[in-house]
């Protein structure tokens, strides 16, 4: 047998000697063993379930998940002359039956079920009756309630195998499987004595970097990121469907060859995404993580979370399917704590204890989000394994990191553990170190404990991060039998004898961090994102010109359009109507002059230009703005106007200055003579005509013995710009 496998082995599959673990757990599952992999996407799991089934005698039942994952290996092994069929939902009815003779002609050698078709009645009954060799089930992790992506029906699997053969081998196989996602999974399975056979989760290859997600400026860093990595294959996951179609416009518009795919479309559609991915026609696919998409393409070379996924699990399981062929693999998350909290919100409807699970999974992906730990260990630690060192290949460990001494943190918080018995969670270990009251910590007399209220000067965040760091570092442990609960480890009680000196890290501020960042762009010593030799001869221009129109400067364009002139170079009328305040309506009344100097400094200084960072939107927002100018085309009343649209009067006046600073001429003269008498306006008009800015807060300075209201004076602006520099 040995000798046909291995022949099977390179005839088949083209492999001339198995990877890792392969050989020992193909092995024990053609000696009919019941057998449990864990091993990292990438690693060549399926080729432990699908190298058996070719040498076995029968049928092997493959249970996985995802549909897509199917289509994409059944089509993969027919490619290589292996008989297999899948059997799902998508499947016309004599398509179905077609299937069903093959198997039971014995034709077969793999046969991939979801776990729904594995349910039914009538396909119980037919694999009753055909020969079966064994059973795998893929994506294991789907069957424990603490897995990233529990399905209810994943927890028949075993009652149905044994109405099928009792006597079957299983294979349950899985990437992502925490220490109790692993008991879980033997529990339900009664696979408790089964093989296990572990494989490191340590994708060495992947470059793992976690960014602030700031509001307008993600979508210029996501097109940036993808630009940089022009040609190559990349994956972007968001929670929603409506999220996924918004970022495929927005990449289409900015000439990057995307496609969306998620459950809402149409099967067919869905199908050529797909295939258009792994063919090379399309280079980003976008996908919500929710529909787990199953793409076996071994040179994806960087996945972008563009919002959190739900768990550690989750994201691990999303991040490898980078740079399964080994080599380079970027992995980048877009992070803010309003997703933690949007998505802890969805699982208000859920049973109590499975949104508190939730809510623990949310609490880790938080954790890793913000810590200052290399990411690569934490999530090792996370997984049941532990790293000595850092990586080195993350963005935690490549910037320069603050630390604090954390000998006595560390024995405070091993002290709170070891004084409340090993026998709570983190929130609780945080309050009894914070001195908190509650009726929880008073029962169980944790306020009369030397430790209680030791941490008070410092805050929750701090102590929390402390006690995930002693995790990390091993001082502390997760128990698996009770979720959540800490106990100390033979290193930590070490530590407790004999306390040394250690640094630890700050997590991450990523609020603070926006405020300081210094964007990538930066060409001058000053640390400004802007070119400001560029940004000043703008700025003599823009004088120059307002100078000949009679115009204040600010009405020609402003300063935020300067700036970011001078960081992306536009060159062509397209590329300045992209900047922010410009429009195409503004590139014709003044952009020659401008568009002319930067073309000369751009040649004269050599500058490789970043016109490709302009965010070009497919106009989201668009349609909104076109009811806005037909509205007031017809006279209609801001009020008005706001209410049909279901504004506040701050949101209209914003979209209606978007519009007006874009260079869209607006005539709002009929309401300003609603609210304004002659005299005021001409108060107003000369204000701006004689101001350095349109600051609006200046304007209520220099006017206040007038007594305008913010949005008179706001109404007003849009009329004078929209008059004089439309």
């Amino acid at each position: 047998m040995e000798e046909k496998v291995k022949s099977e082995l390179k005839k088949i599959f083209g492999f001339s000697q198995f990877r890792g673990n392969q050989e020992p757990i193909v092995d024990n599952l053609l000696k009919d063993r019941n057998t449990f992999v864990i091993m990292p996407t990438g690693a060549g799991k399926s080729l432990c379930y699908q190298l058996p089934a070719v040498v076995s005698e029968g049928t092997a039942i493959v249970i996985s998940p995802l549909i897509a994952l199917m289509k994409n290996q059944v089509d993969q092994l027919n490619a290589i002359g292996v008989n297999a069929h899948f059997l799902n939902s998508t499947l016309t009815k004599s398509e179905s039956n077609r299937v069903k003779s093959e198997v039971l002609a014995g034709k077969t050698k793999l046969l991939y079920v979801a776990p729904e078709s594995l349910t039914k009645e009538d396909n119980i009954e037919f694999l009753k009756s055909a020969k079966i060799s064994f059973v795998a089930i893929d994506e294991a992790h789907c069957i424990s309630e603490w897995g990233h992506d529990f399905r209810p029906e994943y927890r028949k699997i075993k009652s149905i195998v044994a109405q099928i053969a009792p006597e079957l081998p299983i294979i349950a196989l899985t990437a992502t499987a925490t220490p109790k996602v692993q008991q879980d999974i033997q529990r339900n399975l009664h696979m408790e004595s089964a093989d296990l056979f572990k494989s490191s989760f340590n994708r060495t290859n992947l470059f793992y970097e976690v960014r602030a997600k700031v509001k307008n400026e993600t979508k210029k860093q996501l097109i940036k990121f993808i630009k940089s990595h022009k040609g190559k294959s990349g994956i972007i996951y968001c929670l929603s469907r409506k999220k996924v179609e918004e970022i495929a416009d927005l990449l289409r518009v900015n000439q990057i060859n995307a496609a969306p795919y998620h459950a809402g479309l149409e099967p067919s559609v869905r199908m050529k995404n797909q295939d258009d991915f792994l063919n090379e026609e399309v280079d980003v696919i976008v996908a919500t993580i929710a529909f787990g998409m199953g793409i076996d393409k071994p040179d994806v070379r960087y996945v972008i979370h563009y919002d959190v996924p739900k768990s550690l699990e989750g994201y691990y399981q999303e991040t490898g399917r980078a740079g399964r062929d080994g080599l380079e693999g970027h992995c980048l998350m877009f992070y803010r704590y309003e997703d933690i909290i949007k998505l802890d919100k969805f699982n208000k409807d859920k049973a109590v204890t499975e949104r508190e699970n939730a809510k623990i999974l949310l609490q880790e992906m938080a954790a890793y989000a913000e810590t200052g730990v290399c990411r690569r260990k934490f999530i090792l630690n996370y997984f049941g394994e532990t790293l000595e060192e850092d990586c080195g290949y993350c963005d935690n460990c490549k910037r320069e990191r603050e630390t604090f001494e954390g000998m006595e943190p560390l024995q405070t918080v091993l002290e709170a553990v070891k004084q409340t018995h090993e026998r709570f969670g983190l929130d609780h270990l945080v309050n009894v170190i914070l001195g908190e009251t509650n009726d929880y910590i008073e029962s169980y007399k944790h306020n009369e404990l030397p430790v209680y209220g030791k941490g008070k000067g410092e805050t929750s965040k701090i102590w929390t991060s402390v006690i995930r760091q002693a995790l990390v570092m091993n001082f502390l442990e997760k128990d698996i039998e009770n979720y959540g609960v800490i106990k100390i480890t033979p290193k930590g009680f070490d530590f407790l004898e004999n306390p040394f000196e250690v640094d630890l890290y700050k997590d991450h501020d990523y609020e603070q961090e926006i405020q300081n960042e210094q964007p990538e762009l930066d060409v001058s010593a000053g640390g400004v994102a802007y070119d400001e030799k560029l940004f000043e001869l703008l700025k003599a221009e823009r004088k120059k010109v307002a100078k000949a129109k009679g115009l204040p400067p600010y009405v020609i364009f402003q300063d935020p359009s300067l700036e970011e002139m001078a960081t992306l170079y536009p060159t062509t009328r397209e590329e300045l109507a992209q900047i922010n305040g410009v429009g195409m309506g503004k590139v014709a009344k003044f952009g020659a002059p401008f568009l002319k100097l930067i073309a000369n400094y751009v040649e004269e200084n050599e500058i490789e230009t970043a016109s490709e960072v302009v965010v070009k939107t497919a106009g989201a927002r668009s349609k909104v703005k076109i009811s806005i100018i037909q509205q007031i085309d017809r006279k209609i009343d801001l009020d008005e106007i706001a209410e049909n649209l279901n504004l506040s009067m701050d949101e209209l006046l914003q979209e209606i200055e978007q519009i007006i600073y874009s260079g869209t001429k607006l005539n709002i003269d009929y309401y300003i003579h609603h609210i304004m008498d002659e005299e005021r306006e001409e108060i107003v008009h000369d204000y701006f005509m004689n101001a350095d800015s349109d600051n609006i807060q200046a304007a209520l300075d220099e006017l206040e013995d007038e007594d305008f209201a913010e949005d008179e004076l706001r109404v007003y602006r849009i009329k004078f710009i929209s008059d004089h520099a439309n």
